[in-house]
């Protein structure tokens, strides 16, 4: 499972550190990542990203690349929870 969150967070600073992403996107994924690194259950703190995710990817605003980035998060994170 370690190497299952590791690739998580590199996703995510791979998404923050893109150019194109939109800070909202930014914002939400670093709270995401967050959730990843602090203490507690990880099993709540996972459901807590996928809603923030699934709620972030609904937004029709969101370019269809960065969309197709964060479902790869979501699945990511399903194969964890």
């Amino acid at each position: 499972m370690p190497e299952s969150i590791e690739e998580i967070k590199a996703c995510i600073n791979e998404l923050r550190g893109d150019s194109s992403t939109p800070k909202n996107v930014c914002n939400k994924v670093g709270a995401v990542l967050a959730l990843l690194e602090s203490d507690g259950d990880m099993s709540i703190n996972v459901s807590k990203a996928l809603n923030i995710l699934e709620e972030l990817s609904d937004d029709i605003n969101i370019e269809s690349f960065t969309r197709t980035q964060l479902w790869n998060l979501v699945s990511l994170l399903e194969r964890v929870a």
